[in-house]
């Protein structure tokens, strides 16, 4: 297995990051498979998945290095495509994407050999892979991540809210254990990060970042600078990522009004204030407002967990929710 060594002082320091880059290529991941793992992910590869695809058929170099960069026999990707998160502030995509473009060749294509396991064939290696790669990394994000960033934004957030909670609940092992597939706390200062059979890293003493991603997906990336950088990315809980996307029916609008009919829909999972605010991107004083009116309406109701407080849709309000989801029945017959 393929485990970290990590210090209590590095793992007290670790904090969670949003990035941008690591978004529109967790979404490059998803279209390069083409499968969805929820419906949102569904309706959004039935919207850019057609154009992907004759991108990549107009430029087969840029598809065979892609192809070569995701490790698709080797589980490994390119460590230059995957560049860790800075480790401070919110830096813009491109900022982000700089890192990749400024790759030299030599290097891009001596990762781009261990991500294929094996030589890479002439006609890859090539003085301007970083920046096809970057190309369509910054085209992934033009086209089908920045309309939606913002909401992709809010999920991510929302998701950084929920570990931090479970984290204060149960520590980093329970933070830990179910963040990604094959990872989990070993104790003893070791870190599973996956079931592959790679040597352990001693990370002590390095930053170490997590990184949610809205697709159901995830890797691992460090670069050792000074102080050395760790990053996991992770995808967020699959209920945010799915009710984030959720649409609010227009008949609840009007009922309800625009901000209230939102948290009715988003509350199919148990989420906090805090979250909801994340999610909605609606002021704290007005997500209470709302949550209020909807309890005093029985439409919701709350519950404690550890130091949380968590809201929830009553029988009565899923019931009004799916009742305006529902298409219009039929119209019985009149009596003459």
């Amino acid at each position: 297995m393929g485990w970290w060594l990590v210090d209590a002082d590095t793992l007290a320091s670790g904090r969670f990051v949003v990035s941008a880059l690591a978004e529109t290529t967790a979404c490059l991941k998803l279209l390069e498979k083409g499968a969805a793992a929820h419906p949102g992910e569904r309706a959004w590869l039935d919207v850019h998945l057609p154009a992907y695809r004759r991108t990549l058929r107009r430029d087969p170099v840029t598809a065979a290095l892609l192809h070569a960069a995701l490790g698709t026999r080797t589980k490994w990707n390119a460590d230059f495509l995957t560049p860790p998160h800075p480790g401070a502030g919110s830096p813009a995509f491109h900022e982000e994407l700089a890192a990749v473009r400024r790759t030299p060749p030599e290097r891009a294509h001596a990762d781009l050999e261990v991500s294929l396991g094996g030589p890479l064939p002439a006609e890859l290696r090539r003085p301007d892979v970083p920046e096809r790669l970057a190309g369509l990394l910054e085209r992934v994000w033009t086209h089908a991540v920045e309309p939606d960033w913002e909401r992709r934004r809010r999920v991510i957030e929302a998701d950084a809210v929920a570990r931090a909670g479970q984290l204060s609940r149960g520590g980093w092992a329970a933070a830990l254990d179910d963040m990604r597939s094959g990872m989990r706390w070993l104790g003893a200062g070791r870190l599973q990060i996956n079931v592959r059979d790679y040597p352990p890293r001693d990370i002590s003493g390095s930053r170490l970042l997590f990184v949610p991603v809205t697709p159901r997906t995830g890797w691992v990336a460090w670069e050792e600078a000074d102080p050395a950088r760790y990053a996991i990315v992770h995808p967020c809980s699959a209920p945010l990522a799915d009710a984030a996307g959720a649409a609010v029916p227009e008949a609840l609008e009007r009922l309800l009004g625009a901000g209230r009919a939102r948290v009715l829909v988003l509350l199919a999972t148990p989420l906090s204030t805090t979250q909801l605010v994340a999610l909605t991107g609606q002021g704290l004083g007005s997500v209470g407002r709302h949550l209020r009116v909807l309890s005093d309406a029985r439409l919701i109701d709350r519950r404690r967990a550890g130091r949380s407080v968590l809201y929830y849709r009553t029988a009565t309000g899923a019931a009004l929710v799916d009742g305006v989801q529902a298409p219009d029945a039929p119209a019985g017959p009149t009596s003459g």
